[in-house]
């Protein structure tokens, strides 16, 4: 006789795990429209986040801009979108579009709305975490450029601040 506080031995009951298939997509959502594709300095790059309008935003904006192996855009997503003076990144964002859209390099753009392009700390900190993680994913970070307004920019690979 079993009583109620004790398990019962050798019985089997039939479960049924649910696990959910998943499939992984690149999905255009836009599209910018600039003369060059082949990226070559950084004021190319300013003057392509120009054409939206980056260094008009009230807020900080993160953006990635994905580059195949002749340095040729591929594609460009908005990573994060943040406050007057901050915005979080995080590799795994950074990463997941340029994994999926095959990018060879990156080109890492942000806005600072006050008007000064000079890094902070912060800034600084990001771009060497998204190095290093780039190292281990074998997607090269060519610059972190900073748009403060129309004539004003900074550009990590310029000021050789990318410890490559």
């Amino acid at each position: 006789m079993k009583s109620p506080d004790t398990l019962p031995l050798f019985t089997i009951e039939e479960q049924h795990i649910v696990i959910p298939r998943y499939s992984i997509r690149l999905v255009r959502e836009t599209e910018v429209y600039y003369g060059r594709r082949r990226i070559k300095s950084p004021e190319m790059i300013c003057e392509l986040f120009m054409t939206i309008g980056l260094h008009e935003k009230a807020g900080e904006e993160f953006h990635s801009v994905y580059l195949n192996t002749k340095n040729e855009i591929i594609g460009m997503e908005m990573i994060s979108k943040g406050t007057l003076n901050a915005s979080l990144v995080h590799p795994r964002e950074v990463f997941k579009g340029a994994l999926l859209a095959n990018a060879n390099a990156l080109i890492l753009v942000h806005n600072h709305p006050s008007g000064h392009a000079e890094p902070g700390d912060a800034d600084r900190m990001v771009t060497e975490k998204l190095v290093e993680a780039g190292k281990i994913l074998d997607v090269k970070i060519l610059d972190h450029v900073i748009i403060a307004s129309r004539s004003c920019y900074f550009s990590f690979f310029e000021h050789a601040l990318l410890n490559s």
